[in-house]
């Protein structure tokens, strides 16, 4: 497995990629050192429902690896937005639904929705699931949580949203859960807990031997304070690009999230703050890959909608200059994403 190449190369297979198209066609086993001699990446950090569901197309079509990697993001990027709208329809209204969409895929690091990346899977999984929540189809809610689990390690943020809503329900009616409501809490941590148990078993230790792959990654959690040093000493100039854009983006996350929290007119329903806070938690607290850290939150949808609620009342009061702000945004975010898959040094 080669990493690096020419730009068209970075396009079609970016870091995380050749891993994920590595684990398709050859399945889990391949190991490398890093640049660092405390560094020594394994393939089974990386979950398996996108390239299982990569691999499972390589039996039915007959195209490459990369391109059938990137048929499922680009698929899953569709359901994605599909899940979001109907999400935030749900809980607003169509215009609202659209705007936050469109908001959405301008994101910085939407660019990942475009290349054979697994942020689109979990995504879709987390939308549909979330809607499922809503409408109190608890077991089509525990088997997305479940499946979310199984794409990406933040995707036990779903899982934590189905189980505490489940709690919630309880306490409020004073009264055990129905049948249906305890099948779909029950499902919600399965795909997580069930691969981080695997990697462990497949280590030599059960419980610690997902985390120890992690760490020999360089990837430890140390709730935000690798994070807060490197913001604390920052400096346009000095830094990378992509490194200040990415502390600006979670800060602009941070700042978001309390703007949901403070909310009292049009609060959001519980599971979607916890969802969106686990998410948050997980990007924030995590030590390493500073420049990911906005790909790990996108995710994180509920966080616009205090965004997409202030444009649509823009729409009505003043709709040039709300278009001119959604106009505004696409080329910036358009060249920001081209930058960071065929030019950035570092990965995306």
């Amino acid at each position: 497995m080669m990493f690096g190449g020419s730009p068209y190369e970075r396009l079609l297979r970016p870091w995380d990629a050749q891993w994920y198209e590595h684990i398709a066609a050859h399945g889990y086993g391949f190991a490398r050192h890093g640049r660092l001699p405390s560094l020594h990446y394994r393939d089974i950090a990386f979950f398996p429902l996108y390239p299982g569901l990569v691999g499972l197309l390589r039996l039915i079509l007959p195209l490459s690896v990369p391109v059938l990697a990137l048929l499922v993001s680009w698929c899953s990027a569709l359901l994605a937005a599909w899940g979001i709208h109907t999400v935030v329809e749900r809980l607003r209204d169509h215009r609202t639904a659209t705007v936050l969409v469109l908001l959405w895929a301008l994101l910085p690091h939407a660019a990942v929705l475009s290349v054979p990346y697994s942020e689109s899977l979990l995504t879709a999984c987390a939308a549909w699931g979330l809607w499922a929540l809503l409408d109190g189809r608890w077991v089509w809610a525990g088997t997305c949580a479940a499946l979310a689990g199984l794409a990406r390690p933040n995707g036990a943020a779903l899982a934590a949203a189905v189980i505490l809503a489940g709690l919630w329900l309880a306490r409020t009616t004073r009264a055990l859960p129905a049948p249906r409501v305890l099948a779909g809490m029950a499902l919600a941590p399965l795909g997580w807990f069930g691969y981080v148990l695997y990697v462990g078993w497949e280590r030599g230790d059960v419980l610690g031997g997902y985390f120890a792959v992690q760490r020999d990654w360089g990837s430890t959690f140390d709730f935000g304070l690798a994070m807060l040093r490197y913001t604390d000493h920052i400096e346009i100039g000095v830094n990378r690009p992509e490194r200040i854009v990415a502390v600006l983006l979670v800060s602009g996350a941070l700042l978001l999230y309390a703007l949901l929290l403070a909310e009292r007119r049009r609060p959001l329903p519980g599971a979607l703050l916890v969802y969106a806070g686990v998410l948050l938690l997980i990007s924030v607290g995590g030590s390493a890959y500073l420049t990911c850290k906005p790909r790990f939150l996108l995710p994180a949808f509920p966080l616009l909608v205090p965004l997409a609620d202030r444009l649509v009342a823009g729409l009505s009061a003043r709709p040039g200059r709300a278009l001119l702000v959604l106009a505004s945004l696409a080329g910036p975010a358009l060249l920001y994403g081209a930058y960071l898959v065929a030019a950035a040094p570092t990965a995306l």
